[in-house]
């Protein structure tokens, strides 16, 4: 039995744009990444295969959360054994803190890190790139999840270019009692030629020169 115990960084947007939409129904974005310091905690522990029990075990500490196949994280181990054929297990738990469907990227974090976790258990050597591949395979964000810091964030979000950190500062976080899903809100989305767009360019420009304030 091998185990790791992972910080899972929530993210923000510090501008997001959409500016198009695909013939497979995504949207394109513009969106400036930042992680943030409040986190989910996520214990990936391998065993050896268990004949007759389940390969994937999902535990949380929401009882609301799924457990099984409908879960990111589960999702992922599925993912990262077919891929590599390791005949092992992974039971995972979550200790969740960021808000789900509040646009935070719980979700997705948590898979990238199980996808981390579970390459760095195996030895199965897959390469960062690989990693990312396989996570844009779960979310669109799942690969940032995997680079974190600050980044500009093109296409549907895969196509990624670190830009200048956000300085040190106190973010405040206000989740509301309602919660929304993001297939939801894109689903919904409708654009206009009235419809305001916020400057990303000039907040990439802002970091840059480090003139925020």
């Amino acid at each position: 039995m091998k185990r790791m115990v992972l910080k899972t960084p929530a993210k923000i947007n510090l501008a997001l744009d959409v500016v198009g939409k695909r013939a497979d129904g995504y949207h394109t974005l513009e969106t400036v990444f930042q992680t943030v310091s409040l986190y989910d905690t996520i214990t990936v522990t391998l065993f050896p295969h268990r004949t007759g029990e389940q390969a994937i075990r999902i535990l949380c500490n929401i009882p609301w959360i799924p457990k099984d196949e409908r879960n990111i994280a589960w999702k992922a181990v599925d993912l990262f054994l077919k891929k590599t054929g390791c005949p092992v297990d992974f039971d995972i738990y979550l200790q969740k803190y960021i808000p789900s469907q509040a646009g935070l990227g719980g979700g997705s974090s948590d898979a990238a890190a199980v996808l981390y976790a579970c390459n760095q258990l195996t030895g199965a050597g897959l390469s960062h790139a690989e990693l990312c591949e396989m996570g844009l395979q779960l979310g669109a964000d799942v690969p940032y999840c995997l680079m974190r810091r600050t980044a500009l964030s093109e296409g549907i979000g895969e196509i990624l270019t670190p830009v200048a950190p956000l300085p040190d500062c106190p973010i405040l976080i206000a989740k509301p009692s309602i919660s929304v899903s993001t297939r939801y809100v894109y689903e919904h989305l409708k654009l206009n030629e009235e419809t305001l767009h916020p400057d990303v360019d000039g907040i990439v420009s802002a970091l840059k020169a480090k003139d925020l304030y």
